[in-house]
């Protein structure tokens, strides 16, 4: 199969890119930025957008950058970019371990962090680590701009609070505490699939006990979500089996499952039941 007809355009700055997406909006216009879940399927015939906005040339969209309680993506900013940490926090480090499960190598060269999170697959791992870390993305359209918070942002399966004409220019990460622990699971049929259930926390250790626990679970429902009975059976707790154990049982307890032909919501619940026991047994490993 080949796309549909298309016009793209390729805008060379914010504003005429903004412009131009005010425009064709109404006509089904999309954003290309890395394209890997785009032009899949428009080549299926899918999607059939009349219009392109192409924003790889807009100046500015692949900085990441630090304000020191920050870390700001660009709209551009490949997954290959967190190969390496990014910033010398441990938020550097979750963001360089979660991207080497992200799809293939070929993939992560192309495919952008913005991208993800503005497609909103369910099982996508940055949608995970957006939810998880309460991220901010910032929407800009001819309108102006609006920071939306990660619990309002993600609205179902691939579907967000993003407006037909806003582009998603970036999306902001606090840092984590210098002495944070993380850890993240994930299960699929096969290396490179999506996911049928995703776990990563964070937490740091105070008095030897467990404190500002954030557990986050995607892929087992229509949005990833951070799972507050989990969080409050870990927080005050001794990091071990016993705590991890009680942890995932409630985020199991606590999700509804998505289901399908192949997949019933009891084993999903499992997945769950496993992905975030795994997740704290790697955040101490």
């Amino acid at each position: 199969m080949k796309p549909a007809p298309f016009i793209r355009h390729v805008p060379k700055t914010l504003d005429e890119a903004l412009k131009i997406l005010s425009e064709v909006a109404g006509q089904d216009g999309r954003v290309l930025a890395g394209g890997q879940s785009l032009v899949p399927i428009m080549a299926f015939r899918l999607a059939k957008p009349a219009h392109l906005v192409d924003i790889n040339e807009v100046e500015g969209l692949d900085r990441i950058t630090s304000d020191g309680k920050t870390l700001s993506i660009g709209a551009c900013v490949r997954h290959a970019a967190f190969h390496k940490p990014v910033v010398d926090n441990p938020l550097g480090a979750l963001l360089t371990f979660v991207a080497r499960h992200i799809a293939h190598y070929p993939i992560r060269t192309r495919g952008t962090f913005c991208g993800s999170l503005a497609h909103a697959d369910p099982s996508a791992e940055w949608c995970l680590v957006a939810a998880t870390l309460d991220a901010t993305m910032v929407a800009q359209s001819t309108r102006g701009e609006r920071s939306i918070a990660a619990a309002d942002y993600f609205q179902g399966i691939m579907s967000t609070a993003l407006a037909e004409d806003e582009l998603l220019t970036q999306v902001r990460l606090p840092l984590l505490a210098p002495d944070a622990k993380f850890g993240f699971n994930e299960f699929s049929r096969r290396a490179g699939d999506f996911a049928m259930s995703a776990a990563l926390v964070t937490y740091t250790v105070q008095g030897g006990k467990i404190a500002g626990a954030h557990i986050g679970v995607g892929g087992a429902e229509p949005s990833p979500r951070r799972m507050a009975d989990a969080e409050a059976a870990l927080n005050g707790q001794a990091p071990g089996d016993k705590a991890f154990r009680a942890a995932a049982e409630a985020a199991a307890s606590a999700i509804d499952p998505l289901e399908d032909h192949q997949t019933t919501g009891e084993y999903r619940r499992d997945l769950v039941r496993a992905v975030v026991r795994r997740a704290l047994e790697n955040s101490v490993s």
